[in-house]
């Protein structure tokens, strides 16, 4: 018994030891000189034209800490007053003390924090030095920045969606690189979309959908036809020929495809209320068209599927007078991102060009063209 209790009071002490030392080597870092930021700049505003050319240089002294460490550096950026709960970075080397940012770079961070496109922001920006999970920071600097709109299908995640009838919509056919995507504009697994399938018979008019652009990782119905899929599934088949508003969660791996073919109605259209006129699918620009339509500048108009309410194209909130040849977002009220029943109006009657680009759900665009 005597033995068994010496073994055990040395394991014990073995321990407190070990853990003595590790108490003793564990190093606390703390910032001894505070790291200190500028801008040859403080008014930008940003082109998407030159948008891999740098807009502004930034040049900062690094902090210093009393171990040596190597950090991880950036720049992060917050609408002013905001305090940088909302922020988002453009990385630099650890082994530089200047760098600059270009406009892409720059208006893609202006995008992540939600500054106002074509407007002056007020932003603020700091050096942001990274030691393992901790973290410090520089002096704060304002700057005064107007973005741009960015292209929707470079900003949100997108799945694909190959088949037969992709090259007759203007795309190749089973090529997951080139056929029409479904986006995701809330950025998580939840997709949405319109499709135009022209020949549903036969193999004309079967999907499947992918991911990254490529065939890895594709997913189709489970066999049921229930709206299920799972990884390297059966082709779907439409049930007829147009255009469908697809969702997909591919968390949960299910999809739903609904018919929702688009025309134009209102008291500002020939037909008034009673009936729309019917809106083409154009495989050369990839968007709907009515080529020629009457429109008064007395009355309102907004587009509609199937004839029917359910599923509209709209202003956001208020009715919207259209300048011509000016594309402009317009809203899908199934998406519960239209507030009450509003319509489109133009200043100046005449016959116009009416096209819907539906491709990206982040960003459904009109454009009304007087003749």
């Amino acid at each position: 018994m005597k033995n068994i209790f010496r073994i055990l009071s040395l394991a014990l002490l073995g321990i407190l030891v070990i853990s003595c030392e590790k108490d003793e080597d564990r190093a606390v870092i703390n910032e001894t000189v505070t790291g200190k930021v500028s801008a040859d700049k403080s008014i930008l505003t940003l082109n998407e034209l030159t948008a891999n050319d740098a807009v502004i240089n930034f040049t900062w002294t690094k902090p210093t800490f009393n171990i040596a460490v190597v950090p991880s550096q950036e720049i992060e950026f917050g609408i002013k007053g905001d305090n940088f709960k909302k922020s988002a970075a453009i990385d630099f080397s650890n082994d530089v003390t200047t760098g600059s940012a270009t406009h892409a770079a720059v208006n893609a961070a202006m995008f992540n924090i939600g500054a106002t496109p074509d407007v002056v922001n007020d932003i603020e920006a700091r050096l942001k030095t990274s030691v393992g999970s901790a973290y410090f920071y520089s002096n704060v600097i304002t700057l005064k920045i107007t973005p741009y709109t960015p292209n929707p299908d470079l900003v949100y995640p997108k799945i694909n969606v190959p088949g037969a009838y992709a090259g007759a919509a203007g795309y190749a056919n089973w090529t997951p690189a080139n056929s029409p995507n479904l986006f995701s504009p809330e950025k998580n697994d939840s997709y949405r979309g319109f499709i135009w399938i022209s020949n549903p018979t036969g193999d004309n008019g079967k999907y499947k959908f992918a991911i990254n652009q490529d065939w890895p990782g594709n997913k189709g119905d489970d066999g049921t036809k229930t709206g299920k899929l799972v990884a390297d599934g059966s082709d779907i088949v439409p049930a007829s020929a147009g255009t469908f508003y697809m969702k997909v969660d591919w968390a949960a791996n299910t999809y739903s495809s609904v018919l929702a073919n688009f025309g134009v109605i209102g008291d500002a259209t020939p037909t008034g209320w009673g009936s729309d006129t019917d809106f083409v699918y154009s495989p050369a620009t990839k968007t709907y068209v009515i080529n020629s339509i009457m429109l008064s500048s007395t009355g309102v108009f907004k587009f509609r599927a199937n004839d029917d309410g359910a599923m509209k194209f709209q202003p956001k909130k208020d009715d919207q007078a259209l300048v011509s040849g000016k594309a402009v977002q317009t809203y899908f009220n199934a998406e519960n991102t239209v507030e009450g029943d509003p319509g489109y109006k133009v200043s100046e009657a005449g016959n116009y060009k009416i096209e819907l680009d539906l491709h990206n759900s982040a960003y459904y665009k009109l454009t009304v063209t007087k003749l």
